[in-house]
C-alpha cells in the first residue's frame, strides 16, 4: 500500500512539473481593472510566472475549502463535545450511586454483588 501511495505523488509531481514547464511564460498580474486603476489613481501590478499564478490559486481553492467545511461542520463537533460531557458526567453519578448503594454493607456481599 505504501508504494501505491509513493507512485500516486509520483505521478501527481511529474504532472505538476510538466504544467510548471508548459505555463513558465511571464505574465503581469493586475489588482484592478485598468479603467478603474486610471480613476482611483491606484493601480499594483506584479509579474509572475503563470504556473505560480495557477498553483497559488488552487492553494487559495483548497484552503478555502478547508476553511467552510471546518465551520459547516462546528456544530457536529460542539454536540459531541457536550455529549461527551454528559457522558462523563453520568457514569461519575454511577460511580457515585453504586458507592452509597453498598455503604454499610459488608465489603464481600458488595463484590459478590457486583460481579452478578
Amino acid at each position: 500500500m505504501r508504494y501505491i501511495r509513493y507512485l500516486i505523488i509520483a505521478a501527481i509531481a511529474i504532472g505538476l512539473i510538466i504544467v510548471a514547464l508548459a505555463n513558465r511564460d511571464i505574465v503581469t498580474l493586475s489588482l484592478l481593472p485598468a479603467e478603474l486603476a486610471a480613476l482611483t489613481g491606484f493601480s499594483f501590478q506584479i509579474q509572475l510566472p503563470l504556473f505560480l499564478i495557477i498553483f497559488a490559486g488552487i492553494a487559495v481553492g483548497i484552503l478555502l475549502g478547508f476553511v467552510w467545511e471546518w465551520m459547516r461542520e462546528h456544530k457536529h463537533r460542539s454536540e459531541a463535545y457536550h455529549k461527551g460531557r454528559e457522558v462523563n458526567k453520568l457514569e461519575r453519578e454511577v460511580k457515585r450511586l453504586k458507592g452509597e448503594k453498598h455503604k454499610g454493607k459488608d465489603e464481600v456481599l458488595a463484590l459478590l454483588e457486583e460481579s452478578s
